[in-house]
């Protein structure tokens, strides 16, 4: 259902001539407020589109009537204009007949909540008296079997997931656990299809590369070869997807901007490509940009093509970026790797099917498939507020179908479907997986990245809605399941085989000693995956990818502003930091084994921004300073933070106010601070106190 005042701005047409219209048909609404239903809407649409069919034929008879009378040779623009006017006419018909199939003997499609015979739920917790109540059998067999195993245990004893996984098939069934059957929780929601209702769908490829590297020209390219001249349609408006065809079969792009759009989404449970083309510059080679698109890629698992744009520039040299790519980890197939690379010009079109083509052989590879007969579940790709419309979505489908009408849920919230268009701007009344589409019908802006699923009818969606907004306020942090040297033992003792981390340090060799360290640690089969490290201090982009990918930063020397602390404090990111190596293998070695118990934790007091330095034979040098953030202790610890980069870390020796000296020094202030055996400070160094607090067990 919508008002009549979102229908005429719908089909931009005033309220007033609506109301209008609803009277000649007989519908009860009187003003802009009133609601129109499925029913209405359909009867106006088909009124609607007769209506300018009529006008137009009139107009055409009248035309005809002139021509012939006077003479007058029609031009072919004006013929073409009387053609396209028809076709539009003839299509919106079409659209206005096709809504009105659709609403009146609307599917039902399979639920994403399809409980099955062959499925075993288990939960938290679970005895092996459970597990026989659930598989129908006696508990005495399942103790028998676990005992020829090995285990010795009773009826009441817990079963671990993979112990039970192993006696359910047995019974030719399949284990899943609860957490993820459950829809409520569609992020995590596993979808059990049988073999005979999955269909071939398309690949969906994300292009990411240093900037000006030629992407945005790569993505314009491979449209406009997909624009049939005279197509109606065509390029109309920016969605963030893009759909095409090559070789009779389809291609869904993602038009992100840059990487680190694809990890915050990915970060919040979409993980939406199939395969990442890394774009990189024949006349420009690998850059910061690329090296941190490569290892996002990897991050995310996700299989790479690599294309060499510009191919078309004099004087460049392939093998040149071949040799730097294959520095970053990515061989190419001829010289014995198994990195795709594919040399294109996207200006010229060079090269452009071959990359096409690389991408559907990837994708048969793949084997990628969806049940389209089910209810919609898929990401939201960009989404902003529109004036007329109210918040609109570009969302692409992942698997099953999304129709006219059909109730979603996206984040807390629900609406309802109420335009669809594809990413020509053509209005569609259904859209299949791997399919982006631009939708209107949603009651708050959602985020890229938030998942969304569709449901049978409002009421169970607006449960589900309330459900994720109970769950939201029941838990500050949505992220459970984020890393932690705390509770690595346990995630170990879950199943993880290895432990991520994001390495940033001060210096490149300090960088290398601390990875090459970290990645000899073995613990019983579990190892360290440095998922990305370099030199600097840490970033927003760090905690992303940390974040996305369950990861633990680790700092050597080097300190994070408090705008990036309060970054990973919102996304749930431990960050550790250290001024010696083998610390840092200690602590995470003991983790790994659960040997781990912090006794102390650092609490940072204050930060002073030195601005003018005065030296003393006799006191050595006094740093001027201004207290930007809480307070500075005379005798507290103390780092010297330069450009982000630790450069050196002792204690305090004496601050002085107003000549006098001082026990400590709150925000706000200036004062004059001197550091023990250490007079090397410049302006603009970043004084930072902090003390190790007993953390409370």
């Amino acid at each position: 259902m919508m008002s009549v005042l979102e229908y005429a701005n719908d089909i931009g047409k005033t309220v007033k001539a609506v109301l209008s219209k609803c009277q000649e048909l007989k519908i009860e609404v009187s003003t802009e407020e009133d609601l129109l239903t499925e029913e209405n809407i359909v009867a106006l649409d088909n009124a609607y589109i007769n209506n300018e069919e009529t006008e137009e034929e009139i107009a055409d008879e009248e035309v005809e009537e002139i021509i012939s009378k006077t003479n007058i040779t029609v031009d072919d623009t004006v013929k073409v204009q009387k053609l396209k006017k028809k076709s539009e006419i003839i299509q919106g018909k079409e659209l206005a007949n096709n809504k009105k199939k659709m609403y009146k003997n609307k599917e039902k499609l399979m639920s994403n909540n399809l409980s099955t015979d062959n499925v075993i739920l288990f939960k938290e917790g679970m005895t092996v008296n459970d597990l026989a109540v659930s598989l129908e059998v006696n508990g005495v067999d399942l103790v028998k079997k676990l005992i020829t195993l090995g285990m010795m245990v009773n009826l009441n004893d817990n079963i671990s997931f993979e112990d039970a996984s192993i006696l359910v098939l047995d019974y030719q069934k399949e284990l899943k656990r609860e957490e993820t059957q459950d829809e409520s929780n569609f992020e995590k929601l596993e979808i059990i299809d049988a073999e005979e209702d999955l269909e071939e769908r398309a690949p969906v490829v994300t292009i990411m590369g240093h900037v000006d590297h030629g992407k945005t020209t790569l993505l314009d390219t491979v449209r406009k070869a997909n624009v049939v001249e005279g197509e109606a349609g065509g390029i109309t408006q920016h969605i963030g997807a893009y759909q095409v065809s090559y070789n009779d079969k389809k291609i869904t792009f993602i038009d992100t901007p840059g990487h680190a759009a694809f990890t915050e989404m990915r970060a919040r449970g979409a993980s939406v490509t199939d395969i990442v083309i890394i774009i990189v510059a024949a006349d420009d080679g690998v850059m910061p940009q690329t090296k941190e698109a490569i290892d996002h890629a990897q991050a995310a698992q996700v299989p790479l093509i690599v294309a060499i744009n510009k191919m078309d520039k004099p004087g460049v040299n392939p093998d040149r970026i071949m040799n730097e790519l294959a520095s970053c980890g990515l061989t190419p197939e001829e010289w014995g790797g198994d990195t795709i690379f594919v040399k294109i010009s996207a200006k010229t079109g060079m090269g452009v099917d071959d990359l096409l083509e690389t991408i559907l052989l990837l994708a048969e590879t793949k084997n990628l498939k969806a049940n389209p007969n089910r209810y919609a579940l898929g990401s939201v790709i960009e989404a902003r507020l529109d004036k007329s419309l109210g918040p609109v979505a570009t969302l692409l489908i992942q698997n099953g179908s999304l129709r006219l009408g059909d109730p979603i849920v996206v984040g807390t919230s629900c609406g309802k479907i109420r335009s669809l268009k594809n990413d020509k701007g053509e209005e569609i009344t259904k859209a299949e997986p791997s399919m982006p589409v631009f939708v209107t019908g949603l009651s708050s802006i959602p985020s890229a990245g938030d998942r969304f699923m569709a449901f049978e009818n409002e009421k169970q969606a607006h449960q589900i809605a309330a459900e994720r907004e109970n769950q939201v306020k029941a838990k500050k942090c949505l992220a459970p399941d984020a890393m932690s040297l705390e509770d690595l033992f346990a995630k170990i003792q879950e199943g993880t085989k290895e432990i991520n981390i994001v390495l940033k340090a001060d210096v490149k060799g300090s960088e290398e000693a601390v990875k090459n360290s970290l990645e000899k640690l073995d613990v019983e089969g579990i190892k360290v995956k440095v998922v990305r490290s370099g030199t600097g201090t840490i970033t927003e982009s760090d905690i992303v990818l940390a974040s996305a990918s369950n990861a633990i930063i680790i700092g050597f020397n080097v300190r994070p502003n408090n705008a990036t602390l309060e970054i990973a404090k919102n996304h749930c990111v431990e960050m550790r930091l250290y001024n010696i190596i083998y610390k840092v293998v200690e602590d995470l070695e003991a983790a790994m084994k659960g040997m781990l118990d912090p006794e102390y934790e650092e609490k940072v007091l204050g930060q002073a921004e030195v601005r003018q330095i005065f030296k003393f034979s006799k006191t050595g040098t006094i740093a001027g300073s201004y207290v930007l953030s809480g307070l500075l202790k005379a005798d507290s610890k103390a780092r010297i933070i330069r450009d982000g980069i630790v450069i050196y870390d002792g204690e305090i020796n004496s601050i002085q106010r107003e000549k006098n000296s001082v026990k400590e020094i709150k925000s706000g202030f200036e004062c004059g601070i001197t550091i023990e055996n250490y007079n090397d400070i410049k302006e603009k160094d970043v004084i930072e106190a902090y003390e190790m607090v007993e953390l409370k067990k």
